[in-house]
């Protein structure tokens, strides 16, 4: 049998994708992050579905659950909050699952980045203004950041930053940040994206700790600071261009 990481999208169960949706409905068990997952999407499940709430567990504890349904003969929904490639402890749920001889597979979800850019109407990368987007976050009680990934070198390219995971810390954000992005650089901050309870702050990176302080933000917050935020006079895409010779693959 099979174990399916399924990337149930930023909150709204509604973002789940079709094959995401499909393939839930097809396990008869499925370990799901309470905490994060919409219960919306338990829905999907069949009928009599073993359901495992795995925010109290540790990696043993899910290795032993997602080992035993594939002893039992069952296909294992894995849910995991946005998308399985980025900031979801996915790499040693599969490094565990090799070593046990266990067949998986990943179904892609919306991630958090892209359901906060849709909340701000706006495209991250944006002709000659910024084409590079950093997913990162920052270095406090949870694992430690590589060397070389910190903020600080990060920031001297000028890219876009999303940050996860660090609306609690945004005062060192800023902080780090100032020296290479400027004080009247756009940023903002979209907590609970895609929720019935999203909330969305606009402002320069000189003013955002505050504004997020005085909202109470603490987490399911991503930070974006960069100049296409704020972008309005920009070159249009040669994509559309009408001087593109589209007979040139």
């Amino acid at each position: 049998m099979t174990v399916y990481f399924i990337g149930a999208g930023p909150g709204a169960a509604d973002l789940i994708t079709v094959r995401g949706a499909r393939t839930l409905a097809a396990c008869r068990v499925c370990l799901y992050a309470g905490s994060l997952v919409p219960r919306e999407l338990l829905a999907e499940c069949p009928p009599g579905a073993r359901l495992v709430d795995t925010a109290q567990l540790d990696l043993d504890r899910i290795t032993a659950e997602l080992v035993r349904a594939h002893e039992e003969g069952h296909d294992v929904a894995r849910l995991h909050s946005g998308d399985p490639s980025v900031f979801s402890a996915v790499a040693e749920q599969m490094r565990r699952l090799d070593a046990a001889g266990v067949p998986y597979e990943v179904v892609p979800g919306v991630p958090a980045f892209a359901a906060a850019a849709a909340a701000l109407k706006r495209e991250l990368t944006v002709p000659t203004v910024g084409q590079t987007v950093i997913l990162t976050r920052i270095a406090h009680r949870a694992t430690a950041m590589p060397e070389g990934e910190d903020l600080a070198t990060l920031g001297r390219s000028g890219a876009l930053i999303v940050l996860h995971l660090a609306a609690r810390y945004v005062d060192r954000v800023v902080a780090e940040l100032l020296p290479h992005y400027g004080a009247d650089c756009p940023a903002a901050v979209v907590a609970y994206a895609s929720r019935p309870e999203e909330l969305i702050i606009r402002g320069t990176l000189d003013e955002i700790a505050g504004q997020v302080k005085e909202a109470g933000v603490l987490r399911t917050a991503v930070i974006l600071v960069g100049r296409t935020l704020g972008a309005e006079q920009f070159r249009d895409s040669h994509l559309y261009s009408p001087d593109r010779d589209r007979h040139i693959c």
